[in-house]
Formats: C-alpha cells, sequence, structure tokens
C-alpha cells in the first residue's frame, strides 16, 4: 500500500482482496443470526421462510445495493465516506439544523457498533453446542472479546494482511455450503420472487419480521464509512461477489428449515440453521472460520469507531481526547478511552443478554435511525448537486418508507432489549450536542479586536528594554478566522497581565475544513521579524499536530530568509544558538459574576465536567507542555447587578 493509501482505490485484484478484508465484516457475518433470529423458537414454516428470504434478497437489493453502493457512495468527500463526511459535504449550505441528523446518526451507529462484535463471535462460538450442547461458550466469548480489545494499542498493520484471505475465505465457504444445500430444495429459488415478501408482510403480524430482517443489512452504514480505506470501485465490484455468496447461503439455509418444516430448532436438533447446513465434519472448521470471520468483522467496526470519534473531535463534536498512532498507515489511529469504553459495552452485552438470540433482539433498532439519518442528509447532498428534482424525490420517499418500516418494525424490540443501545446512542448523543453548543456559547461572547490597532505597540513593547524579555519567540493560538482580527484576551495577556517582551510575536490560527486531508498554510508577516501570523488549514480527518507542523513551517521560513530565529540574547546570537519559543494558552473560564440563562448554565457546567475528563488543549495540539504556559482569563458573558457602595467618613 502506498503511504497516501490511494493505491488501493484504484481497481485492481489488491484493492479487491483488501475491500473484502476492511468492508464487508459487519454485514458478511450477518448469515450467523438472521434466519434465526427470524425463526426464533416457533416452529418452521414455509411460507415464512419464503417471505423472509424474499423480504432479505430484496433488502439487500434496494437498502444496500442501490441505496448505499450505487448512491450513497456518489457522496463521497474526496474519496472518504460516512455520516460525518456527508454532512461536512453538505455544511456549507448553511442548514443549522442538518446538524442534528448527523449527531444522531454518528451516536446511533457508535451505540450499535457495541453489539456488533458480542452478536458476531457469540453466533459463531455457540456453534460449539452443535458438538456439545453443554458447553458454556459465554468464558470463550469474553475472553476472545478482551484480546481483541487489548491487541488495539499495538495497531494491525501485520494481522491486517490476513483480513482480506480470511474474508475471501468466508464468503467461499458461505457460497459453497448455501449451494450445495439449495438444491435439496429448489423451490426455495422461488422466494427470489417479491411476491412472497408482499405475502409474509401483508399478513397479519407480518411486518414484525421485519425488525429481523433488518440485521441483513446493519452492515451497509459501515459499508459507507468505510469508503476511504478502498474507493468505491472496489466496493462495486467486490460487493457482486459478496451478495451472491450471501444469497446463497440465505437460500441454503431456507431449503434446510424447509425440509424441517413442523418442527422447532430444538426439535431438529440444531441451534442455528446456519450450523444446520454444514455437514458433520465439517463443523469444527466451520466454527473455526466463522469465529475468525467474527474478529475480523469486530476489528473492522473497533477501527470505525475510532475514525468516527476522530472526525467527532475535530468537527467540535467530542472532547479532546488522547489519539495514537500505533503504525504509520494511513488512517490507523487508536483512542485508548474509545477502546476500553468499547470494550466495557461489549463485556456488558454479553454478560446482561447471555446468547446471541437475546442480543438479536436489542440489534437493529439504532442502526435503521442511522440509516433516516444519512437518508435526510443525502437529500440535500442531492440538491446541492442538482440531482433531477423527480429523482430525489422517488429516492428520498421511497427510502423514508422503507426505513419507517424497518423502524416501526423495530421498535418491538425496545423493551426486549433495544432500550440499552438507544441508552447508551443518548448518552452520546448528549456528550456531542453539550461539547457543540457549549463552545457555541463560549465563542459568541468572545471579543476581538483589530490587530493593527495594536502594532505599534505591540513594536514598542518588543524593543522596551525596561520590561524583562519573557521569550524569544512568542506563541499564542488565536481561534480568530479573519487574519486581521485578534481576541481581546490574547492582547490582555501580552500588554496587561504581566507585559510580555518578546523579539517575536507568533499567532497561529487552526481553520477545520470540510475535506478530508487537507494540509495547508498561509504566513502573513504584519511585522517583519516581529509580528507574524500563520494560518493552517487541515481536514477533518488529520490530525493537529501543531507543535512538528510549526517547527516545519519555521524552517521553510529561515530557508527562504523570511525570519531569524537565531538568539536576541547576545551571547547566544553570537554562537548562532536558536532562540527560545514560549506558547501561551489561555483558558477561559465563567465568571461568577455572570447570570446565565438556566439551560445555557446548565450546558456549560456540563461542558466543564466533560472538559477535566477530555484531554488538555496543549496536549490535544501536540505541545511540548515544558515550553507551554497556562493562564486563565474570565469569560464575561453578561453584566454583573450593579453593586452600591456608599463611601462613610
Amino acid at each position: 500500500m502506498e503511504k497516501n493509501g490511494h493505491s488501493l482505490h484504484k481497481l485492481s485484484a489488491a484493492g479487491l482482496l483488501v475491500t473484502l478484508g476492511i468492508i464487508y465484516g459487519d454485514i458478511g457475518t450477518s448469515p450467523l443470526y438472521v434466519l434465526n433470529a427470524i425463526i426464533g423458537s416457533h416452529a418452521i414454516d414455509a411460507d415464512v421462510i419464503k417471505g423472509a428470504i424474499s423480504c432479505i434478497f430484496w433488502t439487500l437489493t434496494l437498502q444496500t445495493t442501490v441505496k448505499y453502493v450505487i448512491l450513497t457512495l456518489q457522496a463521497d468527500n474526496n474519496g472518504e465516506g460516512g455520516i460525518f463526511s456527508l454532512y461536512a459535504l453538505i455544511r456549507k449550505a448553511k442548514i443549522k439544523w442538518l446538524l442534528f441528523p448527523a449527531i444522531i446518526g454518528g451516536s446511533t451507529l457508535l451505540a450499535d457498533g457495541i453489539i456488533t462484535p458480542p452478536i458476531s463471535v457469540s453466533s459463531a462460538i455457540e456453534g460449539l453446542k452443535t458438538l456439545n450442547p453443554e458447553i458454556e461458550t459465554m468464558p470463550i466469548v469474553l475472553v476472545i472479546l478482551t484480546l481483541l480489545f487489548a491487541i488495539q494499542q499495538f495497531g494491525t498493520k501485520f494481522i491486517g494482511k490476513f483480513f482480506g484471505p480470511v474474508m475471501l475465505l468466508w464468503f467461499g465457504m458461505l457460497a459453497v455450503l448455501g449451494f450445495i444445500k439449495m438444491f435439496e430444495n429448489l423451490d426455495i429459488l422461488s422466494s427470489l420472487n417479491p411476491y412472497y415478501a408482499y405475502k409474509l408482510l401483508s399478513t397479519k403480524g407480518g411486518i414484525v419480521y421485519l425488525g429481523a430482517v433488518f440485521l441483513c443489512t446493519t452492515g451497509a452504514e459501515a459499508l459507507y464509512s468505510d469508503l476511504g480505506h478502498c474507493g468505491k470501485q472496489n466496493i462495486r465490484i467486490s460487493w457482486i461477489f459478496v451478495k451472491l455468496a450471501l444469497i446463497l447461503n440465505y437460500l441454503g439455509q431456507g431449503a434446510w428449515l424447509i425440509n424441517h418444516e413442523g418442527s422447532t430448532l430444538a426439535e431438529a436438533g440444531i441451534n442455528n440453521p446456519f450450523f444446520g447446513i454444514m455437514p458433520q465434519w465439517f463443523v469444527p472448521i466451520g466454527i473455526g472460520i466463522a469465529t475468525t470471520a467474527a474478529v475480523v468483522a469486530s476489528q473492522a467496526l473497533i477501527s470505525g469507531s475510532f475514525t468516527l470519534i476522530n472526525e467527532a473531535i475535530r468537527l467540535n463534536f467530542w472532547p479532546k481526547v488522547k489519539i495514537k498512532y500505533p503504525t504509520d498507515l494511513k488512517g490507523q489511529i487508536y483512542i485508548p478511552s474509545i477502546n476500553w469504553l468499547l470494550w466495557a459495552g461489549c463485556i456488558f452485552i454479553v454478560l446482561y443478554f447471555e446468547e446471541a438470540k437475546y442480543m438479536e433482539a436489542a440489534y437493529g433498532l439504532a442502526i435503521v435511525l442511522t440509516m433516516l439519518m444519512t437518508t435526510t442528509l443525502l437529500n440535500y447532498y442531492m440538491i446541492i448537486k442538482r440531482y433531477n428534482k423527480f429523482l430525489i424525490l422517488l429516492v428520498i420517499s421511497t427510502y423514508v418508507v422503507i426505513e419507517s418500516a424497518f423502524l416501526y418494525s423495530s421498535l418491538g424490540k425496545f423493551h426486549e432489549g433495544g432500550f440499552i443501545t438507544l441508552i447508551i446512542a443518548s448518552i452520546l448523543f448528549s456528550i456531542m450536542m453539550v461539547w457543540y453548543f457549549a463552545r457555541k456559547i463560549r465563542n459568541r461572547y468572545v471579543v476581538f479586536e483589530k490587530l493593527d490597532n495594536y502594532l505599534p505597540v505591540l513594536e514598542d513593547l518588543s524593543k522596551d528594554l525596561t520590561v524583562p524579555k519573557y521569550a524569544t519567540n512568542l506563541v499564542y493560538l488565536t481561534s480568530a478566522d479573519n487574519r486581521y482580527e485578534i481576541e481581546s484576551k490574547i492582547l490582555y495577556s501580552i500588554l496587561n497581565n504581566q507585559p510580555k517582551r518578546a523579539d517575536v510575536y507568533w499567532f497561529v490560527h487552526v481553520h477545520v475544513v470540510d475535506e478530508p486531508y487537507t494540509m495547508e498554510y498561509r504566513v502573513c508577516e504584519f511585522i517583519h521579524d516581529d509580528v507574524i501570523r500563520i494560518d493552517f488549514r487541515l481536514g477533518f480527518r488529520v490530525a493537529p499536530k501543531i507543535s512538528a507542523m510549526f517547527k516545519m513551517v519555521v524552517k521553510d521560513m529561515v530557508d527562504k530568509g523570511e525570519v531569524d530565529v537565531i538568539s536576541r540574547y547576545t551571547s547566544l546570537h553570537k554562537n548562532n544558538i536558536i532562540g527560545d519559543f514560549r506558547f501561551v494558552m489561555i483558558e477561559k473560564f465563567i465568571s461568577y459574576d455572570n447570570v446565565l440563562p438556566f439551560y445555557e448554565k446548565l450546558i456549560l457546567d456540563a461542558y466543564n465536567v466533560l472538559k477535566k475528563m477530555g484531554l488538555s488543549e496543549e496536549k490535544a495540539f501536540g505541545l511540548d507542555p515544558s515550553s507551554v504556559t497556562i493562564e486563565t482569563f474570565p469569560l464575561m458573558i453578561s453584566e454583573s447587578k450593579k453593586i452600591k457602595l456608599r463611601r462613610i467618613d
């Protein structure tokens, strides 16, 4: 793979293989539990089986193929996908309320992801009960999940090479097993007729089955989120093979089930039709392959969660947290806090539900909300791109109806465990909303000044030998988008709060742009060798390593003769010693003199709690703590009540 990550975006055999390993883990392991969830403990009914498989086929066709593989992949943000990338594409439309579907979609996607590793691994490991009904599978599942999360800190550069071959073997196994078993009852092929789906859904209570049917397409959203790893061409071509393998396996399971019509799964002597279609001698091998595929699926989801949170941080939806880069692979990151949060969630799910069949009840409710939010954002993307209005109306109305039907059916899972994923999603949603709106409230009251008005003062201060030198180079991070403005708090820090004389004043601004991997900067020299501003334009997936980037810019300016960073101290200057750099970070706090509306006070109080739990600003920007000074500055939001004092003699 090239370091820029684009070599695998082009259609190639290597790209297709990597795509199998990264993209299809979630949706590819769905045969482990979908038909099992549909049958449950009920007696097998041929009409239900045909109707369910018809629903599965058309769901994979309409929802996964048409909506995601064909339509949504068009909404790529410079090769990147996912709900936050889609939001970044349409954010320029200045429609403020679109923020809500983006945050809801991100929260529900992350919440539903907590249940994917447990249900996939549990479904695979429970195949051991086919060999020995008395075996306790929960401890095995807990150990596998714990090991999986423990190795995240080392990255997946090495084991990632095996993901493609593992999933190729998995899908090959799905196709072969399903194809062979299908011949035991070729009438199952008639279930591809949409009539059987209509027949099932039109019967009384038939729509309830949609909640389980929906599980076959839950990985479609992850498919879009992982667009940046492989490119749309590799995804679209490989999907043909993946869909064929999935359909063949579902048909094979359907044929096996119809051959056992009238019996329950327990009476048929099997706990899952997925393992029922395997020859007895192959079951141990099948369990091993299924478990490995489940681990790969879980790994892809964990990596996707890291990417999602990283984007949320850059878009100011999430508190700054520690991010590590365990390998040199593009886009591979490790977020310790999220890793162990996911681990705790997965362990809780396993301990609470105990078996995969109970997890199925909680699965899918949150992700259908994600899909509805993606449909909402896709609508505005198509409008911005000037798609045909009739096409927009047809597409959006179709998917609103389909996904609303899935949502209605999935709501039946609420009391059976669906409430757990919704509670988790609500917590995540609250964190994102608090963080976003608290910053909006705080920024609303930041006062900016025209920098030109203070340039003479800064120049005089720089030359005033009566003021002790604070630093050779003094660097402030500014939030002012306008390069000709500066926060009043920075001026207060330089001029009033212990006047700070420096040879060069640097003002650094970081602007997050809507493209994922933009890395640009602009230099504005207000006073030569005295007052300089650097504006970084970074994509929402670029790590803001400001310390390293700042050094690169300064070195470039030195090489071009634009600035002199040799120390101005006589003894050091004589020996060409580089001058010191001192960064000053200013933290705003709410003054007790403020009178705030109740809801704003509530948001800011929650924000302060989250901020204490998150990463400090200097660490988030990759600054050396030894060269950073932290100053606090009161945020005056409203005038306090006048204090009436009377002088007495």
